[in-house]
């Protein structure tokens, strides 16, 4: 007879190899998107449907199910946040959404999604969404799917969202984005009426690729991430991809005429990186090694893109080097000059670029738009329509065309809806969290303006990092901060630095 902690060091053992083959899969992924040709595509879509269905057969194995139910008889449970507690809740919480979605499904979701991948991207560079409607048709007919094999309480988008953000309602999603685009929407037209404006010219002109990359490493790698385990490279759509420990891969994409997309882009996606490879390696392949959510994840990265990498402190430390390596395009600029153009606000197409302010409601817009999808309220052909529309309402500008519009965006075509809210949530994670990091290191801005990064990171190992899955993000929020999740610390940031910069 099988004992429960004998059940639970098999689970362990389930557990490591599906994270081996979940690993791999990470590898052919990547360089589905830095190196595959495209004629690839078919054949990388079997390889990726391989994996992904051995990877779902072995874990919804009725094996599995059996050692679940006699580790949980095991006085595991007697403390909640073990090691052990942890790792038998969040294996319990995917093995029961898993065994209701069939192998056949997960094996055809993952092979459309790849070649849906390479449609998009032909669409994108045309401008042509009609070049990728029809795999988004079979993507959303098959995520519809998927919601109704896992089940819901109020809406199928509900399904899709706990897959991203474990334990979290749609209905909760919607009031703190209403209460935050309350706030933001007069402060977007306070700034835009404002007498004091940046010289964003600065940021359009020359910047060689070859400087920017050798910038953006080099600010990635004083923030802490080590190259020896991590490397950059180029793809159309930057990712952050974790093939296990010691080996962390991030992309960017380069714009010699717009010196924010890679640097910024870069930062962003280092900030992902610094969270996997901070998390307890001794537990990699479990839940308790594992990222609380995506959300949790993009507060890491919006911390070091943003409450970091744009802030004052910051560019009084890295604009000299930013100048010493453009001298001939920076000459004529002072690091005030710079830092208001970085900051710039003002409503713009792209999500990826948007300023701290906008991004949010790139998101909203996002949010809004897949509930109606996958409701059935809106159908595949109506997007751009509906897209342009709302663009306008929430953003206020007219969009020109489908590449700058709803074809923006890969997670559709991977099949990520659900997603694309985890984006605004990682930026009020975020501002809740630096606001008690500052809180409790008084002098983290003199740190950061000294290029001591080490303090800050530090403390994210302490409090996020080293936690793994111990707790469910709203959990997480109130332990590191001792309060609920709230839109008021990212409202009080964003009042505070552009109120400062617009003259408000």
């Amino acid at each position: 007879m099988t004992t429960p902690q004998q059940a639970y060091d098999e689970l362990l053992q389930v557990s490591r190899e599906l994270a081996l083959l979940n690993t791999i899969n990470a590898v052919i992924g990547w360089d589905q998107e830095v190196n595959m040709p495209p004629k690839g595509a078919p054949w990388r879509a079997e390889q990726s449907a391989y994996l992904s269905g051995a990877a779902h057969r072995k874990f919804t194995d009725p094996r599995v199910g059996e050692l679940l139910a006699t580790a949980e008889a095991g006085d595991f449970g007697s403390d909640p946040l073990s090691d052990e507690a942890v790792n038998l809740r969040e294996w319990r919480h995917d093995y029961d959404r898993q065994t209701k979605v069939p192998t056949e499904l997960v094996e055809e979701l993952t092979r459309t999604a790849v070649i849906a991948q390479g449609h998009w991207a032909e669409a994108r560079k045309k401008a042509e969404f009609s070049l990728f409607a029809p795999d988004l048709k079979k993507l959303v007919d098959l995520v519809r799917q998927q919601a109704e094999c896992i089940g819901y309480e109020e809406t199928p988008y509900d399904a899709l969202l706990d897959a991203y953000e474990p334990g979290e309602k749609t209905a909760n999603v919607q009031r703190i984005f209403a209460a935050l685009r309350d706030e933001l929407v007069p402060l977007v037209q306070a700034i835009a009426e404002s007498d004091k404006q940046p010289r964003v010219e600065i940021l359009h002109r020359e910047y060689p690729a070859d400087r920017q990359r050798i910038l953006g490493e080099a600010a990635s790698a004083a923030f802490g991430l080590d190259y020896t385990a991590s490397r950059l490279d180029v793809s159309t759509h930057p990712f952050s991809t974790n093939f296990g420990p010691g080996d962390q891969r991030i992309t960017t994409r380069y714009n010699t005429r717009f010196f924010n997309e890679a640097f910024f882009g870069t930062l962003h996606e280092t900030g992902h990186a610094l969270y996997e490879q901070n998390l307890p390696p001794e537990h990699f392949g479990t839940p308790r090694g594992d990222a609380v959510s995506l959300g949790i994840h993009e507060s890491q990265s919006r911390t070091w893109e943003n409450f970091v990498g744009r802030s004052r402190a910051f560019w009084r430390f890295y604009y000299p080097r930013t100048q010493q390596m453009f001298p001939a395009t920076l000459g004529d600029v002072n690091v005030e000059e710079f830092y208001f153009a970085v900051n710039e606000v003002k409503p713009s197409f792209i999500r990826v670029e948007a300023d701290e302010i906008t991004y949010n409601l790139h998101i909203m817009l996002r949010f809004e738009i897949e509930q109606a999808i996958i409701a059935g309220d809106l159908q595949v052909d109506d997007i751009p329509g509906a897209w342009n529309k709302l663009f306008e309402d929430y953003v206020g500008i007219q969009v020109p065309d489908d590449g700058q519009g709803c074809l923006q965006d890969i997670h559709w075509a991977f099949g990520g809806f659900g997603y694309f809210s985890t984006y605004a949530l990682g930026n009020l994670y975020g501002a809740q969290f630096f606001a008690k990091a500052r809180e409790d290191m008084p002098d983290l801005d003199d740190r950061i303006a000294a290029g001591d990064f080490k303090p800050l990171l530090d403390w994210l190992r302490a409090n996020i990092y080293s936690q793994g899955k111990r707790y469910r993000s709203g959990d997480l929020v109130q332990h590191v901060t001792g309060k609920p999740l709230s839109h008021e610390p990212l409202v009080a940031y964003l009042r505070a630095k552009f109120g400062e910069l617009y003259d408000l």
